[in-house]
């Protein structure tokens, strides 16, 4: 019987796999902020879901770690560019890049991410290497318009729940899906099998991120990682500020505080949140997420594989969606 590896263990694997990636290329201020950004951890869901899909089918996990690096260096690589744009200051905890170097060491050092992303993936052996690389490239086209769409959002007050979650999409959920994907692909496994653990990344992405969004309100800052209310206080487009943008009994009151330049900060996330309150918004996204996570799990269940091979992938779609942090 094939070893069925435990997320904890693949989880190991990728983060031992990481810690090798060495860049001993010239100009040392190119490749020290990959290092750096590399360095600073996270959560290494993406990597981590290329082995476990591939662990549904075989057990030499190693063929597909040029996938988990691609994808992680890919991941991070897209971090860099978006915390510049969004001017935000920190990271997991440390000084974003562009602030610890410059805004241009952070748009350069991203770009050479992206070719080391390729370079990862360019291991992969030859007979998967073709589809490997067009589902690769197609998802990166896809982030960049999920990120063109955030920004778009920015500039709107009537942004579409519809539209979001396709900016959502786009922008989370289809590198889940890839991972997943590529990993099965690399197994040998059916189209039809690589078709449904796609859409389970999908549905587990979509439900992660707004998972994020209500978190971002109503979690604990000490657990969360980040401070609460950050959202609300740069007037982030969310599936709950577009839910409350959309009833006429709060609509004017939200957009006076979207408009105030001058305002106490504890003031504001205090308001806001009880907009949400009165909607009882947090309960409907609630539903929502857990809506994507029974679609996830249907999809996990028409999986060709012996449901005690994807319980490490149930019980991970399970935590993304219940986590606190």
């Amino acid at each position: 019987m094939k070893s069925v590896y435990t997320f904890d263990h693949i989880l190991e694997y990728v983060n031992s796999s990481i810690s090798t990636i060495k860049y001993h290329n010239q100009p040392q201020s190119l490749f020290e902020p990959i290092t750096y950004i590399l360095s600073l951890g996270g959560k290494r869901v993406r990597p981590a879901l290329a082995l476990m899909s591939y662990n549904l089918y075989k057990d030499d996990i190693k063929r597909v770690v040029p996938i988990a690096l691609a994808i992680e260096v890919f991941h991070n690589f897209t971090l860099l560019h978006d915390d510049l744009m969004d001017r935000a200051a920190m990271r997991r905890g440390k000084p974003t890049v562009h602030i610890k170097w410059d805004d241009n060491t952070a748009v350069l050092s991203g770009d050479a991410m992206l070719i080391e992303a390729y370079k990862e993936l360019a291991k992969i052996e030859t007979e998967y290497l073709p589809p490997v690389l067009d589902l690769f490239s197609q998802t990166a086209t896809e982030i960049c318009c999920g990120q063109q769409y955030d920004m778009e959002f920015e500039r709107r007050l009537d942004v579409s729940i519809d539209e979001y979650l396709e900016m959502i999409r786009l922008k989370t959920a289809v590198l889940l899906a890839c991972a997943l994907k590529e990993g099965a692909i690399v197994a040998g496994a059916s189209a039809e099998d690589a078709d449904n653990l796609y859409q389970f990344g999908i549905n587990v992405g979509l439900g992660f991120q707004l998972k994020d969004d209500l978190l971002d309100v109503y979690g604990d800052s000490s657990s969360f990682g980040k401070r609460i209310g950050g959202d609300i206080l740069c007037n982030k487009k969310t599936y709950l500020l577009i839910n409350a943008l959309a009833d006429n009994t709060t609509r004017e009151e939200l957009i006076g505080w979207m408009n105030k330049t001058d305002f106490d900060e504890s003031e504001k996330i205090e308001a806001v949140t009880a907009i949400y309150n009165k909607l009882k918004l947090k309960q409907k996204s609630e539903q929502l997420i857990n809506d994507y996570y029974r679609q996830a799990l249907s999809c996990l269940d028409k999986v060709f594989v012996d449901r005690e091979k994807k319980k490490e992938l149930y019980d991970l779609a399970g935590n993304l969606m219940t986590r606190i942090s």
